[in-house]
């Protein structure tokens, strides 16, 4: 009967410090197998200030998840230290103290920054050009003893921080990419291991990254939101007596340039150690040769902290393998298509120039670079001579497996010492697994979740290789459910999110660019502010954005991205999908209006509710009259129509119906159960299949191997999910099309049926408070299991089929409970927490 807290968070902070909430709501995870084990009340011990006195704080109450600050609102710049305490019904244990967590509010208002004002060199910036990065230094003494130190700093642009010659944190392309128009996000550090006693010096070097570097499709692709880099930052000190003393980005600074020559997001980084500066962030250095700075003038959003992980190096890869290519040039191969850059640890003569070109497959026998399109995505290391250098890019990122080396010196050997890649995405909690007994689908679900790290830096890219890497809203919408699964992704979407929706706003209520900056995850966290945040703009799409023809469905002089790259999309005509582009839209809009019925109610509008559902129920006749009544089925007879027309209910008629689902069953069939969807029908389809009893013949699809399919990719040796079905063609050339990259999350959105269906787990109550096991199996998968780390703790579901029939296992974390549904069984086993098993037998696994 044993039960214990493993975990404590504060709102969706990993970890919570320097955050922008002063009552932040707290969570905590349990472990063990208490059986039916239900919290009854708990305990918060709080210990702030200087006496170190803490407070406990009883609640009767069963929540566990988000619950309430019980103390006074944290001020400025204040630490708490917090640990739980949970009790169970009679009978049954408590949940003992947890560790102690700890929550430190960032600076919460302009005033608290003192002064401190946006900075830049005091020089001509570059015009239609490259930024070059910018040195800046500030010497400063502290003549008492240290007790703590905090850092509070942005850019214009992306920085690397130095505090007496040594680097500050572990955040790399920080701040991150975020609307600026919107809000500029800021770190804050901890510091206090790297301020002395006595003479000190802060340094920061500035790149122009996404704000002010060549950037996205608009005709303007440089400084979309400024055009000269700088800082904006505070040092606090704080001395063991009490005392503060700050440091502040002001005009006593002085800047310069140096190694960096470039670093640009698409195009790489030249770094020339010749133009090295020692020393230039310890103190000592005469500064007679640097530049003044100036005030920067800016037109951003107000200073935030962060939503969401900070983008850090999460990895590291070692060369698989190093090949000539057919003409002779050096190529590693690093086994698996990855998002980040490499690390190199090289000597060599001075002025040794090596350049590094980042692909993400081969072709004719050499690196392939046309699907990059105009980004070069190559980095130049300039050698200094002076021995051994360790080297990485700052400012810029790449897709990659195969990197193309020329230039290296004979000195140094080229092979895993020397080389190393590293992957870098935000740093999100892995929450989610699954393995089967088929090692293909286990193979694309780790290409699924690939692709996930790659597309997750700070927004939610597309892709993150070529001159884009831009976040599609349509994408993000197929992929959201998957990646709440396998990470625990709240503060990262919070935060995009934010933007989604100062976007939608200020380009009238309609998200214009189709990408941010320019709700699946609050039901999984159970989050009721985030829907409080979202629901403005959510309303305003609905209601004002969206441009309508007479019967209230989408207005037909739209563009309209729809089953974008579906099968038989031509290679440079994506969009000309078989199903009409305001088919799929009307379906969407229907669909998204019933969200906003169900959004209102869950935020206790009824009357709002009731309205949206009326509208509702007046789209789906205006549907069925335009796409469905004058045609026999449905106006087109694909996958992605009577997928999205099932799915969504918009046949009203029971024998309709039928007749829909039987068609789709025949249209796959006659298919050979190859794909036929593009990105917004197969979010839907294996649900679709799912809800009219089909689901033997999702598998069939879901296992092919040829092209169009899912495993297709797996068979041609992919590491990640492509854009296109047939981003490489079966004759492994690469697919002719302008829009083909090897890494995108969209057709990876299958993983949200593969975890709930083959795996068996699935989210039946807000934030898991109720988990649904209802595994189907079917396509001769013998055995499956699924794993979440949820709110409550660790959920799973395994399940094997032997010679008596199936065995499922099922484990709940103490405060929650299941509803387990068998297969080959009616109804319904409910239970609480604790590990159970059933069997059913004489079940045969459907193929």
């Amino acid at each position: 009967m044993a039960v214990s807290i493993s975990h404590l968070s504060f709102e969706h902070h990993r970890p919570a410090f320097g955050i922008a909430e002063t009552k932040p709501r707290i969570s905590w995870r349990f472990e063990g197998t208490a059986v039916n084990w239900e919290q009854t009340s708990y305990d918060l011990e709080i210990t702030r200030g200087s006496d170190g006195v803490p407070n406990v704080f009883n609640v009767n109450s069963s929540d566990s998840i988000l619950v309430p600050w019980p103390d006074d609102p944290l001020q400025t710049a204040e630490s708490a230290s917090v640990r739980a305490r949970a009790h169970g019904k009679d009978g049954q244990p408590s949940a003992d103290w947890s560790e102690v967590f700890s929550v430190e509010t960032g600076l919460l208002s302009i005033e608290d920054w003192g002064g401190a004002v946006p900075i830049a060199a005091d020089r001509d910036t570059e015009v239609n050009a490259t930024h070059r990065p910018i040195l800046f230094r500030k010497t400063f003494d502290v003549n008492s003893t240290v007790a703590s130190a905090r850092l509070y700093i942005t850019a214009f642009g992306l920085y690397v921080a130095e505090i007496n010659g040594n680097r500050v944190g572990d955040h790399v392309l920080a701040p991150g990419y975020h609307s600026y128009n919107n809000r500029l996000v800021y770190d804050t550090y901890d510091v206090t291991e790297l301020v002395t006693n006595g003479g000190n010096a802060i340094g920061v070097t500035v790149g122009e990254g996404w704000y002010a570097g060549r950037f996205g499709f608009a005709k303007k692709t440089r400084n979309l939101y400024g055009d000269t880099i700088g800082l904006q930052s505070l040092l606090v000190v704080t001395s063991k007596d009490g005392s503060k003393q700050a440091v502040k980005s002001d005009l006593t600074w002085h800047a310069n340039t140096g190694p960096i020559v470039t670093s640009e997001l698409y195009n790489g980084e030249v770094y020339n150690t010749t133009e090295e500066i020692k020393g230039w962030s310890s103190p000592g250095l005469n500064e007679s040769g640097w530049l003044a700075v100036k005030e920067l003038s800016t037109s951003t959003g107000p200073l935030v902290p962060a939503d969401g992980a900070p983008v850090k190096r999460i990895e590291e890869l070692k060369p698989k393998e190093l090949f000539s290519s057919d003409s002779g040039k050096t190529v590693i191969d690093f086994g698996q298509n990855l998002v980040g850059w490499l690390r190199l640890k090289v000597s060599g003569p001075a002025g040794t120039n090596i350049t590094l070109v980042h692909t993400e497959v081969m072709e004719n026998g050499e690196v392939s670079t046309r699907p990059l399109r105009t980004a070069k995505a190559t980095d130049t290391l300039i050698l200094s001579g002076n021995g051994t250098q360790t080297w990485e890019p700052s400012f810029t990122f790449h897709g990659f497996r195969y990197v193309q080396v020329s230039g290296w010196p004979n000195e140094t050997a080229l092979d895993g010492d020397s080389i190393t890649a590293i992957v870098v995405h935000s740093d999100m909690e892995r929450t989610g697994y699954f393995e089967s007994s088929n090692s293909l689908l286990n193979k694309f679900h780790e290409n699924v979740v690939w692709s996930m790290k790659g597309n997750f830096l700070g927004v939610p890219t597309d892709c993150p290789q070529r001159d884009e890497r831009l976040g599609w809203a349509g994408d993000a919408h197929a992929f959201m459910p998957t990646s709440n699964y396998l990470y625990s992704s709240a503060g990262f979407w919070r935060g995009w999110l934010k933007d989604a929706s100062f976007e939608t706003m200020r380009n009238d209520h309609f998200v214009t660019p189709y990408y941010i900056p320019s709700d699946d995850i609050a039901d999984t966290e159970r989050n009721r502010q985030m829907l409080e945040e979202q629901f403005p703009a959510a309303q305003a799409w609905i209601d004002k954005g969206i441009p309508r023809n007479e019967a209230g469905l989408w207005d037909r002089s739209t563009f309209q991205f729809a089953d974008w790259l579906d099968p038989k999309a031509p290679a440079q005509k994506p969009g000309n999908a078989t199903t009409n582009q305001h088919l799929v839209s009307d379906a969407y809009l229907i669909q998204m209006t019933l969200f906003l019925s169900h959004l209102s109610a869950a935020l206790n509008k009824p009357d709002l509710a009731t309205d949206y559902a009326t509208q509702h129920t007046t789209l789906i006749q205006a549907f069925q009259d335009t796409w469905i009544t004058p045609y026999p089925i449905i106006a087109n007879v694909t996958q992605t129509a009577l997928a999205l027309a099932l799915n969504f209910n918009l046949y009203t008629n029971g024998t309709t119906r039928a007749v829909a689902a039987s068609t789709l069953r025949s249209v796959i069939a006659n298919n050979t159960y190859l794909v036929g969807t593009g990105f917004a029908g197969t979010q839907q389809l294996g649900f679709a299949l799912t809800g009219i009893n089909a689901t033997a013949d999702f598998y069939k699809m879901l296992l092919q191997t040829t092209v169009p399919s899912w495993l297709y990719q797996v068979a041609m040796g992919g590491t990640t999910t492509w854009e296109r079905w047939d981003s490489m063609l079966p004759n492994h050339t690469v697919n002719p099309g302008t829009m083909t990259s090897f890494n995108h999350y969209a057709f990876g959105s299958v993983a949200d049926w593969i975890h709930q269906k083959v795996g068996g787990l699935g989210i039946g109550e807000p934030g898991w408070k109720t988990v649904v096991v209802a595994p189907e199996p079917g396509g001769g998968v013998g055995w499956a299991k699924a794993g979440y780390l949820g709110p409550f703790g660790w959920v799973s579901s395994s399940w094997v089929v032997d010679g008596r029939g199936l065995v499922l296992e099922v484990g709940v974390p103490p405060n929650c409970r299941a509803e387990v549904r068998l297969p080959g069984r009616e109804g319904v086993v409910r239970v609480g927490s604790g590990m159970w098993s059933f069997r059913v037998e004489g079940y045969r696994v459907p193929m």
